[in-house]
């Protein structure tokens, strides 16, 4: 069976797990990758370490940001267009999105290379924090286009119906990065320059193992020259479907400004390397949330081409119960060992571990119900639905929770940043389930459609 007879005809179960598993390791051990950073970090360095990562994040949401405004787009559409039989175009927007997946870090980077300590100031670096800070993310811009490739072109992979392929890249990188932050941090003592020496290298070899697959013949989809020349129309494509999940990325950075100087307010640097340790901890227990929507992308947007709404209905349903289930165990980890987790990323530090401990357990007091909702709103990815995609991706970093954390620690102080996350995740949850309903009773409709057509033929 090929692949094109696979995501046609195989049974959505074995399917969803074919994709599913590799998506999920691959996203587990990326996860490990800022997880197992953090705790070399804040173990071999100290808290302000850990502070000047979370200051540094929102910087790094960004270039996320932009590979997944190319990748993510150009994923949905090289899977749309494959469901099509139209392989040509598929690889014209394969080539197109490689093209911008080097040129818009490296404009970035630039960028931010002029204008490092206002902006690490901007993001909440305080002056214990900024020469960390400045360290940690200078190296990173330098190695910024080797990341965008390995995240962004990695997808493609996946969407062409190889997902092994694509956990393979993600485990080269993770394996990399822990044995070079270990070696450079704890036998070299390169600090936290020594960390992100670590994580571009790694990105390096990501993205040379990502380039040597599409120019082989193991890709079924090939980067030809020719397609790397920028067609408006292809980009306009990449770029409407990609832009939720990189406005998604973009608020979460200004999410992420926001609370960080609101920390800084309401309980110091302690509060901002305490928020360092949640991010690290929620990372982990979303990515595989984040690897079964990644898993039922292709399927769904194969599906979707070829006009079997029955079968993108059923990836959709069987990809949330996965997602919910998953997060239902992270939520029993965090209230079974908060601690213990907890206490993985500092060195005896007592006070840090029981602020953290108990901020996470307020922070991420809805997180069984987020599986519903990431798995959703991909969907409308998957499907091309930029809008609502768009809208749905926002909702819960940028259109609830902002106005929440401007709002809630005014009368609560720092317990008003622990609370405003579930809060907000509740309101999106809603908001969620209204855009699905509606969803799933257009594409009952239009099967039934269907079905009318194909048997007046």
């Amino acid at each position: 069976m090929d692949r094109s007879e696979q995501m046609r005809d195989q049974s959505i179960g074995k399917l969803l797990w074919t994709f599913s598993l590799p998506a999920i390791v691959g996203m587990l051990v990326n996860s490990l990758y800022n997880v197992i950073d953090r705790i070399f970090v804040g173990r071999g360095i100290g808290a302000m370490a850990i502070a000047a990562t979370t200051v540094a994040f929102p910087i790094m949401i960004v270039l996320m940001a932009v590979s997944m405004l190319i990748g993510v787009g150009a994923t949905a559409l090289i899977s749309i267009r494959l469901g099509e039989q139209k392989k040509d175009e598929a690889e014209k927007v394969a080539g197109n999105a490689m093209a911008m997946l080097i040129l818009l870090p490296a404009i970035f980077a630039g960028l931010f290379l002029l204008f490092t300590e206002p902006i690490l100031i901007l993001f909440g670096a305080s002056k214990a924090v900024l020469p960390y800070a400045r360290d940690f993310v200078q190296i990173i811009m330098l190695g910024s286009v080797f990341g965008s490739i390995s995240m962004g072109m990695n997808n493609f992979i996946r969407a062409e119906g190889n997902p092994r392929t694509a956990m393979y890249t993600q485990i080269l990188g993770t394996v990399i990065n822990i044995a070079l932050n270990y070696a450079f941090i704890f036998v070299f003592h390169w600090g936290i320059k020594g960390s992100a020496l670590a994580t571009i290298i790694a990105q390096l070899v990501s993205a040379t193992w990502v380039l040597s697959y599409f120019f082989s013949n193991r890709s079924l989809v090939k980067i030809r020259l020719h397609n790397l020349k920028l067609q408006y129309s292809v980009l306009a494509s990449i770029v409407a479907i990609g832009f939720a999940p990189f406005a998604m990325q973009v608020a979460a950075s200004v999410q992420q400004l926001i609370l960080n100087k609101t920390l800084i307010i309401y309980g110091g640097d302690m509060a901002l390397s305490a928020v360092g340790i949640i991010w690290s901890i929620a990372t982990l227990l979303f990515m595989p949330v984040l690897g079964v929507s990644q898993g039922a992308q292709p399927i769904i947007g194969f599906n979707y081409g070829a006009r079997q709404y029955d079968r993108v209905q059923e990836t959709w349903g069987k990809a949330v119960i996965a997602g919910t289930c998953i997060a239902l165990v992270g939520y029993l980890m965090i209230h079974i060992w908060p601690t213990q987790l907890v206490g993985l990323f500092s060195d005896g530090e007592t006070e840090l571990t029981e602020m953290t401990a108990h901020a996470m357990l307020t922070f991420l007091a809805l997180l069984p119900v987020i599986g519903f909702q990431i798995i959703s709103s991909n969907y409308f990815q998957a499907v091309g639905k930029a809008t609502q995609a768009i809208i749905l991706s926002l909702s819960r970093q940028f259109l609830l929770f902002i106005p929440l954390l401007l709002i809630l620690p005014r009368f609560w102080g720092l317990e008003g940043v622990w609370r405003t996350a579930p809060i907000a995740d509740c309101l999106s949850v809603v908001l969620t389930a209204a855009f699905i309903y509606f969803e799933m009773k257009k594409l009952n409709h239009d099967q039934r459609e269907s079905a009318i057509v194909d048997e007046a033929i």
